[in-house]
């Protein structure tokens, strides 16, 4: 099962790899303040705002986790397998809340700003950003491809 979703699975090209594991130092420094810049982006959106857990965003509990979520993947962005069930949590989570596909491009046009807000154009240059966002989309796509999976799962 998946075959037809592994086919159309985007991966980062192996300088956007060594570029986003060359970047993690800078986003474990800076990462709470990342998520937080974020997420103050992508909740202009109502509906996403209304998807979210309201006190975890307030007490910083969400923020935090996905600093610490982003900071695994970069560090391991060239051994998926060493994230252990990070991706099912994830899933898990997106599938509760009803996430959607049509959601991710939202995330990626308040994370990838978000970057360079925080780190600075110097440090977050288009090709620092160019990269994030292919290996945004490469995790996206492993993610959206599990989450159909999952919703086919609960309607079956």
């Amino acid at each position: 099962m998946g075959t037809e979703n592994e086919a159309s699975l985007r991966t980062a090209s192996p300088e956007a790899i060594a570029t986003v594991k060359a970047t993690a130092p800078a986003v474990e420094k800076h990462g709470l303040a990342i998520t937080t810049a974020m997420y103050k982006r992508l909740f202009q959106d109502e509906e996403v705002a209304a998807m979210c857990d309201r006190a975890a965003q307030e007490s910083g509990e969400q923020p935090k986790r996905l600093a610490a979520a982003i900071l695994a993947y970069a560090k391991n962005i060239d051994k998926l397998g060493n994230l252990g069930t990070a991706e099912q949590r994830m899933v898990a989570r997106h599938v509760e809340t009803g996430g959607k596909a049509s959601h991710y491009p939202l995330v990626a046009n308040a994370l990838l700003p978000a970057i360079r807000d925080v780190l600075g154009s110097e440090v977050a240059t288009n090709e620092v950003l160019a990269s994030w966002g292919e290996a945004y989309w490469m995790l996206a796509d492993i993610l959206i491809a599990a989450e159909k999976e999952a919703y086919a799962d609960i309607a079956a």
